[in-house]
């Protein structure tokens, strides 16, 4: 089983992109190789706008994906590692916390909608994918 974390581009990608995006994306999440990783971050990325603009499909594939994650807990040690990740590679606060929940969790992926020209692609220590 490969041990993935899922940006929220990813997630997003299933429910709401162009429909060769969807379909990439819900092969990813309906992969039985995976095991996917999360944190209340992502959760806080992605669930509340799907709750609050009333997309009922978009809360369901967000919730079931959710349940079946290994949910990483927030501490302050792992905010202090993030500020570190953020600061040595040039990271965005989400992107700092989420590459240090994957890596935390002993994740072997972390899979991105994000460019590859971006600065999380500067991160050493675990191999992030780009969604082409």
């Amino acid at each position: 089983m490969i041990r993935t974390f899922l940006d929220a581009g990813i997630l997003i990608a299933a429910v709401r992109g162009q429909e060769d995006e969807a379909a990439r994306a819900l092969a990813i999440l309906e992969d039985p190789e995976r095991n996917f990783i999360a944190s209340d971050f992502l959760r806080m990325e992605v669930l509340p706008k799907a709750i609050y603009y009333q997309r009922p499909a978009e809360v369901a594939l967000y919730e079931r994906f959710f349940s079946q994650a290994h949910l990483v807990s927030v501490s302050a040690v792992l905010v202090t590692q993030a500020y570190t990740e953020a600061c040595t590679f040039g990271l965005s606060a989400l992107d700092a916390l989420h590459v240090t929940v994957a890596k935390a969790s002993g994740a072997e992926e972390f899979i991105t909608t994000e460019r590859p020209t971006t600065p999380l692609f500067r991160v050493t220590g675990i191999v992030i994918t780009p969604f082409l």
